[in-house]
């Protein structure tokens, strides 16, 4: 029989539940913002072969928001999440409330430089790194576990998480999962629930660029040109690009020539009123 995870909603809650699971070997943790999908339970089982302990936080983070993006509508499923996760392997569901996570006077922000200020999702959302920052400091601190995983298709993020936790000495290990996708290439996101049948036919045009981008630059053609026209074609199937780059993998420095460093490929576009990024290697 399928063990439904167990619940938790204040910090005296969890960390009787810590405490107990803790006796028993490593706790690895998964921060999410809840509306989960495969890629969500994909970093569950990764989990589950990795720690005896497994938790999973859903909290939809006011602090990465700006006043004109998506917080209000964005998916708040936790009954379907809870369900979701039990078959999985999740042992702990660490679901505080805004109010609890920035009580009233709450007045500290960690404030991230490095692959924080990279000019990628930082340029476009230059309130997103602290927020993300504050939060999963937060999550480590309440939780204290041993590793923690996150998503590739945030490749920005992962590399300011961990940075993060090696800064400040959180003790937990940072582990990047590759990013999981849909049949035709499209990477798994919560957002992808707002594109439009007809949209959603076209989004997997990001995957395909930076492919066909990534090949082309393996074959010696030249970055900057290559990526020109990466934008032009992405443009055409429908989108506005925010950015296209070749990026450094380990510091997120633009990279103009190859050879010098591993190359990282970020893109992110919006589609009709979605915004969508995604990474490969080269």
């Amino acid at each position: 029989m399928t063990k439904r995870p167990h619940v938790v909603h204040t910090l005296a809650a969890l960390d009787r539940s810590l405490c107990s699971l803790r006796k028993s070997g490593k706790i690895a943790l998964i921060p999410t913002m809840g509306a989960l999908h495969a890629g969500h339970l994909a970093l569950v089982r990764l989990a589950r072969r990795r720690a005896k302990n497994v938790v999973v936080s859903i909290f939809v983070n006011p602090a990465q928001f700006a006043p004109h993006e998506d917080f209000a509508s964005y998916p708040r499923t936790l009954a379907s999440d809870v369900a979701a996760l039990a078959p999985v392997g999740a042992d702990v569901i660490w679901a505080p409330t805004p109010e609890l996570m920035y009580p009233a006077g709450f007045a500290t922000r960690i404030v991230p430089e490095g692959a924080a200020v990279a000019g990628l999702e930082d340029k476009f959302r230059p309130h997103f790194f602290a927020g993300v920052a504050t939060v999963v400091t937060k999550l480590f601190t309440q939780c204290r576990p041993d590793l923690a995983l996150f998503g590739e298709k945030d490749f920005q993020q992962l590399k300011v998480v961990t940075r993060l936790a090696q800064d400040l000495d959180l003790r937990v290990k940072i582990i990047g999962v590759p990013t999981v996708r849909d049949h035709d290439g499209l990477a798994l996101s919560s957002r992808n629930s707002y594109l439009s049948p007809q949209e959603r036919e076209a989004a997997p045009a990001l995957y395909r660029v930076l492919g066909n981008c990534a090949e082309k630059i393996r074959k010696g053609m030249t970055i900057t040109g290559v990526l020109a026209d990466g934008r032009r074609v992405i443009e055409h199937a429908g989108f506005a690009v925010d950015y296209l780059e070749a990026r450094h993998a380990e510091t997120l420095a633009p990279i103009a020539v190859a050879g010098e460093g591993l190359i990282r490929l970020l893109v992110a576009a919006r589609l009709g009123t979605t915004r969508l990024i995604d990474n490969i290697g080269v």
